[in-house]
């Protein structure tokens, strides 16, 4: 910047300084303290030596390029690591593997990009310092010009359109590092895949009484009675009971055969022995009343009422369709089983059913 370039009133009186100049000393007309302006502009070696300028992008390019290897290691690292799974870390001491595998990559990516950037700017962009005056608020139309002009000036002094190397890498760097907060979405909650539409009953599974844990027979189903069973082999002490018996859950109910209205629901009973899900088809809840007169069934959540001698097809209440009828039969030992699986899923309805 040259003394043209700065204000006259800021400018040392010419006359003061020559008196002033035995003193060692400026002085300045209006202003206490003088405006030394800008130093003389130092070139950098990059500046000068196009063989450094390229040294410096590769550079960049490699510290983006890290920080993409750095995402690729993130994503694979939540994949492949189990959550349980502990490293020990001096001075830190065991720690989870995945945790310690998740904030090494992801720091390492983001720390990759801001390194890449900053000698970027250091290195390659231009480094001239611009002095401008302040300017009115209100945007004239040569001010709109010339900051486009400036745009357009700090576009060509970046040399992003020279550096294609650069701008490719980081592109790269910065399209794969949103990934892992893409991958981080899948602890919102499991994917429910097919969990939602099978249950644990398959043909030959014996019924089992959930009160005293023995296989039933025909006989211990009296009529006008509500029986609850659970598939062969679910033990209330295993890991997934609590999920599995909230999909498995059954009641069995004796009718009269002449009592019993849908054909299906007569085929797929024993002697009068209907099994239906005891899971409520509304929100779940778990139906637990029966009204042996009318052979209705209850839910004490929201007042779902299903008919149980009609295919438990609903009669009152918010419940959007019947209750899942289970095929039962008996095996040789002449303990109830079933022949099949439910032949829709049980429980509320919900957005795949099919």
């Amino acid at each position: 910047m040259s003394s043209q370039d700065i204000p006259e009133e800021n400018l040392p009186d010419e006359r003061a300084t020559d008196e002033g100049a035995e003193h060692g000393s400026v002085a300045v007309k209006d202003e206490p303290f003088t405006d030394p302006g800008l130093p003389p502009h130092e070139h950098r070696i990059q500046d000068l030596d196009e063989r450094a300028a390229k040294r410096s992008e590769r550079v960049v390019a490699f510290l983006f390029m890290v920080s993409m290897l750095a995402t690729i290691g993130f994503i694979a690292s939540y994949v492949t690591i189990d959550v349980d799974t502990s490293v020990y870390i001096f001075p830190l001491g065991h720690i989870s593997a995945l945790n310690f595998a998740l904030g090494m990559t992801l720091g390492v990516a983001l720390f990759c990009i801001g390194a890449g950037a900053v000698h970027w700017a250091r290195t390659l962009m231009s480094d001239e310092e611009v002095v401008q005056e302040r300017h009115p608020i209100e945007a004239e139309p040569e001010v709109k010009a010339k900051v486009l002009q400036d745009f357009a000036d700090g576009a060509r002094e970046s040399q992003f359109g020279r550096r294609k190397l650069i701008r490719n890498t980081m592109f790269g760097a910065l399209a794969l590092v949103p990934l892992s907060g893409v991958v981080l979405l899948r602890d919102l909650g499991p994917l429910p895949e097919k969990k939602l539409r099978t249950t644990s009953w398959k043909k030959g599974l014996t019924l089992v009484n959930m009160n005293t844990n023995e296989p039933l027979l025909p006989s211990d189903i009296a009529v006008g009675s509500l029986t609850f069973a659970k598939p062969e082999g679910l033990e209330e002490h295993d890991e997934d009971f609590q999920t599995n018996i909230a999909k498995d859950a059954l009641m069995l109910v004796r009718i009269q055969p002449e009592n019993i209205k849908d054909k299906q629901e007569l085929e797929w009973s024993h002697e009068g022995i209907v099994a239906y899900s005891k899971i409520c088809t509304h929100v779940g809840c778990p139906i637990s009343l029966y009204e042996q007169q009318t052979h209705h069934a209850l839910c004490p959540c929201h007042q779902s009422t299903f008919d149980l001698s009609d295919g438990a097809r609903v009669i009152f209440g918010p419940a959007g369709h019947a209750l899942p009828q289970l095929r039962i039969g008996v095996n040789e030992e002449g303990h109830l089983e079933a022949l099949s699986e439910f032949a829709e899923p049980v429980g509320p309805a919900f957005w795949e059913r099919g």
